[in-house]
């Protein structure tokens, strides 16, 4: 890396999310005239954020406070994976925002650190069902990882034979220059192959070494030495002494055992492999290479169905070890796509040779396992978990938890947290609430230059998420439902007060006319209604108007501006050019 990057410094892990940071006192702004100073005031201000992303859903913390009997209750049942035993099925259960996926994360990263440092192979998969939301994606999704780890575990099993060939050859080359007497291969006899590979290194063999190396000095009619050596008349021979009775030798022993002074050779590379020839080595280092190559990713689509399962199934099966799945929103998948996928996953291990596989479902449903397969649901539901709501207690230590590493010293009122968490418990208990109010509330802060973060702060950050979630349902309803709310929209602009269901189904017909869509009964519009007074957006109240019958009186409660603004970025709805006539037209009818 050149020297041009020295000044950018490293990250700060902060629980382990990665940042960065940057001195900008000394930065080179460079030409003054072509820079306008659009980013100069704002970093200006001193930042109140040490680490934002801490407040984040996708953060999971170290620490889960008030999730201590939960977590262990899932720690209990899947410690069966780390005696290589299958860990029984779990359902956990809870609204949103108690802490399900942080909690079962945190178990799942905590069982991996575990089974590396007991050497006991088990692997985690998170797949959020959500977004995967087909048989198809969620095999074809695990397919792939595990393809990617049998890969990489080829990769270092083929380095370590590699390393052991080139062990092989340096001890050949050694042979060759007569270093090892007697060596004329580096393939082992059967009688080496069969025996302990330390056999071939005696106790007395390794005491001797001991005492070469420590300088001792032997009686020489105690020392068993090859024929050639006894009686040898060499004068560079060290003279023999008589030993003591008791004298330990420098050995500490003092039974005179004999001691062999001739140097060791070198171990033999193959004595502690099962290897007993070169030729074993590279053959399997071919089949390693052959197994790598017969893996073949899964596209996302394409493929029969069938297919993709039975390389899924060949994916997990290759290497004996405990696998995990985790489907997070595992209710949308059945939804989407049934319960074959959850059968087939559930059924697997009556069929794998080498691993187990285990099944965790999250899910905000608590009743989603009535449309199961009762096989399904059996094998499923072994062991199921509920997530109560937190508290607005409990709210505040979460809140106080994530609050000491997400912000600056001193950059928090101390009204803030309690603030935060009495809104959020309103809506129960839901901890990612609480948690975008206060991220949104310090984003509010800092874009004002604000040196703390005070209770304004957040009731500005109540109204900016509660507008954002209704911008965000506006623009996911149905074509229908929007033509339904754009109708009392426009009643609501013409000073229209109590509307009633049917003053917005004529406005509704000449909608539908215009962008030429379905005109759908009376009746099902007023079942669209009450579907959006379900979701907020309006409120339709029955009254009774005595003998003309029953009516809903209709009213928009949520902005009527960025309501509107929502549904005209429609393409569909955008093609009305003027909606003026049509209320005019309602009003001469």
């Amino acid at each position: 890396m050149s020297d041009d990057n020295s000044e950018i410094t490293g990250s700060d892990d902060v629980d382990g999310t990665s940042g960065f940071s940057t001195d900008f006192e000394d930065a080179d702004l460079g030409d003054e005239e072509s820079n306008q100073g659009l980013f100069d005031d704002l970093l200006s201000g001193e930042p109140i954020f040490e680490n934002k992303e801490v407040l984040r859903p996708s953060y999971t913390p170290h620490e889960l406070p008030h999730r201590s009997d939960q977590i262990n209750k899932m720690a209990t049942i899947l410690v069966a994976a780390l005696r290589g035993e299958t860990p029984s099925n779990i359902l956990i259960y809870g609204k949103t925002g108690t802490g399900k996926t942080a909690s079962a994360k945190f178990v799942s990263k905590e069982l991996e650190s575990t089974s590396q440092k007991y050497s006991v192979p088990c692997d985690v998969e998170y797949i959020n069902c959500e977004v995967t939301d087909t048989q198809y994606r969620v095999l074809a999704q695990l397919a792939n990882k595990f393809i990617e780890k049998n890969k990489g575990r080829i990769d270092d099993r083929i380095d370590d034979l590699e390393s052991l060939r080139d062990a092989l050859e340096e001890y050949d080359a050694t042979a060759d220059d007569g270093t090892h007497a007697g060596d004329e291969s580096t393939d082992r006899t059967a009688e080496e192959t069969a025996s302990d590979p330390f056999d071939f290194v005696s106790s007395e063999e390794t005491e001797s070494r001991s005492a070469v190396s420590s300088g001792t000095e032997f009686d020489a009619e105690s020392v068993d030495s090859p024929p050639e050596a006894k009686g040898s008349s060499d004068p560079a021979s060290p003279p023999a002494t008589e030993t003591e009775p008791g004298d330990t030798d420098g050995l500490g022993r003092d039974d005179g055992t004999a001691v062999d002074a001739t140097p060791q050779e070198p171990a033999h590379p193959l004595e502690s492999t099962p290897f007993g020839t070169r030729a074993e080595v590279e053959d399997r280092i071919a089949e390693l290479e052959e197994d790598k190559e017969s893996f073949e990713e899964v596209p996302m689509t394409g493929w029969p169905t069938d297919r993709v399962y039975s390389v899924f199934f060949d994916a997990v099966d290759y290497d004996e070890r405990v696998v995990v799945i985790m489907l997070d929103e595992i209710d949308k998948l059945v939804e989407k796509s049934g319960d074959d996928t959850l059968y087939n996953l559930s059924r697997m291990n009556s069929e794998l040779e080498n691993s187990r596989v285990s099944i965790i479902g999250i899910s905000n449903d608590l009743k989603f396992t009535d449309f199961l397969d009762p096989r399904v649901k059996s094998s499923l539901g072994e062991e199921e978990i509920v997530f109560p709501p937190y508290d607005a207690n409990q709210l505040r230590d979460i809140l106080k938890h994530r609050s000491e590493v997400a912000f600056k010293g001193n950059a928090l009122s101390d009204d803030v947290i309690p603030l935060c968490a009495a809104f959020a418990a309103q809506e129960h208990g839901d901890a990612r609430r609480a948690l975008d109010l206060l991220r949104t509330a310090g984003e509010l802060a800092e874009r004002s230059q604000a040196e703390t973060i005070v209770e304004e702060h957040v009731r500005q950050a109540q109204d900016k998420i509660e507008l954002d979630r209704v911008v965000e349902v506006v623009r996911t309803l149905p074509t229908q439902s929007k033509l339904v709310l754009f109708a009392i929209i426009l009643l609501e602009k013409n000073g229209v007060h109590s509307i009633n269901t049917g003053e917005v189904f004529n406005i509704y017909k000449r909608l539908c006319e215009e962008i030429d869509a379905d005109v759908l009964t009376q009746r099902r519009v007023t079942d669209l209604i009450s579907e959006l007074d379900m979701l907020g957006i309006v409120n339709a109240v029955v009254v009774s108007k005595g003998r003309y019958g029953r009516t809903k009186e209709i009213s928009l409660s949520v902005p009527l501006e960025e309501t509107e603004a929502v549904l005209v970025s429609d393409s569909r709805l955008s093609d009305i050019d003027d909606i003026q006539p049509f209320v005019q037209a309602r009003f001469e009818n």
